[in-house]
């Protein structure tokens, strides 16, 4: 007749097995995980940071000298205007690809509003209106930097959309508009759920992902009329693009994981129908995928 092992013996074989699971989950994490992180070789552009209000921001200007423009950098989400010069990001890769082509680049400004921000318009919602001042902002910028031969706007994910928002709310103020992976929707996040379910499985995106959408929505705009106000695939009809017309450009990875190529092709497809120069980069890739010499030489042309 088999023996029951005691209570306390039990418990510690038990207390063992756990330990050595867990110690079996730590070490696979450890091994499977990057050991560490490719880094563009490249010479940092000269960095100097400041505030305005609530707005942080960082110039950048290369030690060999600028050509007189200067890009606004809006960055993406959870990302701060130190990024510039960050050796693992794409802007790292634009600043070598124009060091590598002997291109006098512009100075570059990066502008933040804190990790998650988006340019909409006065409105309902308690985030609302900072469409309204970072105009000011920028102006104030310039009257301590001096006035820019050409400004332009890049920026990637929630940057791209804010990109898209300024310079096709604003024209005037912008001669090119750079927007890499930016989020723009046919489908708002006001619409109904078997609507936007079916906007879930056409364009491959990341039920998560559109639900964290859905969410940061309202945080910025309080209903459909307000979301259309916000949504590039508005802004590129409205009247004032008639008498200014910035150069986009455009890309978007085929399998982005937020489900925005189907929108940024149409913007595209608009922007060209409506008369504006219009880059657009398809791209084979996933969330950010990123075409960086076009990108560069489009910034310095």
């Amino acid at each position: 007749m088999a023996t029951r092992k005691p209570p306390r013996q039990a418990a510690a074989l038990a207390l063992i097995l756990l330990l050595l699971t867990l110690f079996g989950w730590w070490a696979w994490q450890q091994v499977s995980r990057p050991w560490g992180s490719q880094a563009v070789n490249f010479t940092p552009a000269q960095q100097q940071c400041a505030q305005e209000g609530r707005l942080r921001y960082c110039v950048y200007r290369a030690a060999g000298g600028v050509n007189g423009d200067v890009v606004y950098h809006l960055h993406g989400r959870k990302l701060e205007p130190e990024i510039w010069n960050d050796p693992t990001y794409f802007t790292a890769q634009v600043q070598a690809e124009w060091q590598r082509a002997g291109l006098v680049p512009p100075t570059v400004v990066a502008l933040s509003y804190g990790p998650v921000w988006l340019l909409a318009p006065p409105g309902q919602a308690g985030q609302s209106g900072l469409l309204g001042t970072v105009w000011q902002d920028i102006s104030a910028i310039e009257a301590r930097m001096g006035a820019p031969r050409r400004r332009l706007l890049v920026g990637e994910s929630m940057g791209g959309l804010n990109s898209l928002v300024l310079g096709l709310s604003q024209p005037q103020h912008f001669h090119k508009v750079a927007a890499l992976c930016p989020n723009v929707y046919v489908d708002s996040p006001f619409a109904p759920w078997p609507q936007i379910r079916e906007a879930i499985v056409r364009t491959g995106a990341d039920p998560r992902t559109t639900f964290g959408i859905w969410q940061l929505a309202r945080d910025y705009v309080a209903d459909e009329a307000e979301w259309r106000r916000l949504s590039p695939l508005t802004l590129i009809e409205t009247a004032a693009l008639q008498t200014a017309r910035p150069s986009l450009y455009l890309s978007a990875g085929l399998y982005d994981r937020y489900g925005l190529y189907e929108g940024v092709e149409r913007l595209a497809q608009r922007a060209a129908q409506r008369g504006l120069p219009t880059e657009w980069h398809p791209l084979y890739g996933g969330h950010c995928a990123i075409d960086v010499a076009s990108l560069a030489a489009f910034l310095v042309r």
